[in-house]
């Protein structure tokens, strides 16, 4: 018993030194760093819609307008912000974004503060148009606060967490499937916490309080990368760019590559050396103000040259769907008569269901490497998607083929009288309004409950409890697959050409989306959800076939060997056999 103490003794300050250690790790304070980085600008998206609604008069037009321009941006823009990732040291550019995206957010929030409290007078000013100016100075002040955290977003998470996992594929899934659960955590919780501060104080202390935070996480997160960069010394190196620009040019038009020096040779041969530098001048100068048209072209033609090109173009074309919890799928749900509180449950269950996709990831890769699991991870997803092609044929399902799609738009647009979607003046009794219709939608119950016997039979909770246990249940296969493709990327990507690939790729990720948006304006009424789920279901299952003939292309006989062990090198360092040694390959 006397030796037990000291024996004891070295065992819990070995405990406390790991912890400690953990605690000071880089990869410790990245994933702080982030969470706060997250936190705030998931605040940020969802107040900054619910100002925008509050400010125009409950209409969704600045809400829209902001929602178009930000995915425009993001869509033209994608490539330039990554080449610019690229070309600069990691330091400032991790800083730079930082504070850019920040100072921006604040700036707003002040804005948007004073838009609320003299709102009267700015209506009165310059008739209204200082209002609109205010207006266009948020949206665009917030604009640029969403593509500096882009920047931001591509710098950490693409190169940073590469850099800080070095050689050791084991922790780079583990930390992508960290940081991963931060963002399901966060898009969870921030709404929740900046949305009780709204309702139980008011939108200008939801203002205040969202630049305060920002202000606070900007120093924080600023001395959190310098202590990150400090621990991690292979963060200051970064690949010559000129070199692999070269090699980018080659790739892209090797026959210009290889005409345009030997007619520089014979320019000076055969030319005065004042004269060719005139012409250098004049090219010089056109050929910076081409440069971002020839950015964002290279950018997407090394993209099409990646070997991963098909996983990414796969993964973008899971967000071709309406299968998830955006404003468009609550709409539907309301229409079906789902309470909030009912949504509010959905959605926690769908955090719960994700973090369970990044779980499923880092046990799928250790067990059957990584590009198999993209593979199982796309099967599980279809299969709970099955769920959401059997609701639409369910009782209470509003699919309703007789229905145009396009009534709605060739009534407002062609015809001078509006649809019918209001009853008839002292027809029917006025009704209070609530966020169940069950009348309409499914029929559960009465409005009022003043007349229950002319209530249908309670049997449409069938077709949206199915839709939306599909699309629960699916978000497993879906962090999943996304996780995969991520770190393909991170993997197969050369080091001076992360930033500018990325950035490409959430260009195509913004495009797929504004895809669906544009089919949801086409088609919105409710008759016609139906066939948006069975669009997005086929879209999902195109971006799969995608991801499985990349996969084929990788491994070829040996694609369908799931049970198959990865030869493992270190002790701690088990690489999968089918990731980038076979794409280099």
């Amino acid at each position: 018993m006397a030796r037990s103490g000291p024996d004891a003794q070295p065992d819990r300050r070995g405990c406390c030194g790991s912890c400690g250690s953990y605690l000071k790790s880089a990869r410790f304070l990245l994933y702080v760093g982030h969470a706060l980085s997250t936190w705030g600008d998931r605040m940020w998206h969802f107040a900054v819609s619910v100002f925008l609604v509050e400010l125009y008069g409950n209409s969704l037009l600045l809400t829209a307008v902001y929602g178009l321009v930000v995915a425009g941006s993001v869509l033209f823009l994608g490539a330039i912000i990554g080449d610019w990732v690229d070309k600069n040291a990691r330091l400032k550019v991790a800083q730079t974004s930082l504070i850019v995206q920040n100072v921006c957010v604040i700036l707003c929030g002040i804005l948007l503060m004073m838009v609320f409290l003299f709102k009267s007078e700015l209506v009165a000013l310059y008739q209204g148009w200082l209002l609109t100016l205010c207006y266009i100075l948020v949206i665009t002040i917030a604009n640029i606060a969403n593509l500096a955290s882009t920047a931001t977003a591509i710098t950490i998470q693409r190169d940073w967490v590469v850099v800080v996992a070095g050689d050791n594929r084991s922790k780079l899934a583990d930390m992508n499937a960290t940081i991963r659960r931060i963002d399901q955590l966060t898009n969870i919780l921030a709404p929740m916490a900046v949305g009780q501060i709204m309702t139980f104080g008011s939108p200008v202390i939801g203002c205040g309080f969202i630049s305060g935070w920002n202000l606070i996480s900007m120093c924080v997160e600023y001395l959190l990368l310098w202590k990150v960069y400090q621990k991690t010394p292979a963060l200051a190196h970064k690949a010559s760019g000129k070199i692999e620009e070269s090699e980018l040019k080659q790739l892209n038009s090797p026959k210009e590559g290889e005409s345009k020096p030997n007619e520089g040779v014979k320019l000076i041969e055969g030319k005065d050396v004042s004269v060719f530098e005139s012409q250098e001048e004049e090219t010089s100068c056109c050929a910076r103000m081409a440069e971002p048209l020839s950015t964002f072209r290279d950018g997407w033609v090394s993209y099409y040259n990646q070997p991963v090109f098909l996983a990414g173009l796969g993964l973008a074309f899971l967000y071709m769907t309406v299968l998830g919890f955006d404003c468009i799928t609550t709409g539907y749900a309301y229409t079906q008569g789902l309470s909030g509180s009912t949504l509010s449950l959905l959605m926690g269950a769908s955090a719960i269901t994700g973090i369970m996709g990044t779980v499923a990831f880092t046990w799928l890769r250790r067990r059957c490497g990584l590009v198999r699991t993209g593979i199982i991870s796309g099967i599980a997803q279809l299969a709970c998607l099955v769920l959401c092609v059997i609701s639409v044929f369910m009782p209470g399902s509003p699919l309703d083929l007789s229905v145009s799609p396009f009534a709605d738009i060739s009534a407002r647009l062609f015809e001078s009288n509006p649809l019918p979607t209001m009853a008839p003046e002292a027809r029917i009794p006025e009704t209070p309004f609530t966020t169940v219709v069950p009348i309409l939608a499914n029929g559960s119950a009465s409005v009022n409950g003043s007349v229950p016997e002319m209530a249908p039979n309670p049997v449409p909770v069938v077709s949206v409890s199915l839709l939306f246990a599909g699309v629960i249940a699916a978000r497993i296969g879906l962090w999943s697959f996304d996780l995969t493709v991520t770190q393909l990327l991170q993997e197969n990507v050369i080091e001076s050409e992360r930033g500018i690939i990325n950035g490409v790729q959430n260009s195509m990720n913004y495009l797929l989306d504004l895809l669906h948006f544009i089919m949801v304006i086409l088609a919105p009424n409710p008759e016609a959800f139906g066939l948006l789920v069975l669009i997005s279901v086929s879209f999902v299952a195109m971006g799969h076939v995608m991801y499985f003939r990349f996969a084929q292309k990788t491994l070829g006989s040996s694609v369908f060997r799931f049970c198959s062990r990865e030869p493992k090198v270190g002790a701690d360092d088990p690489p999968p056999s089918d990731s980038s040694d076979a794409l280099s390959a």
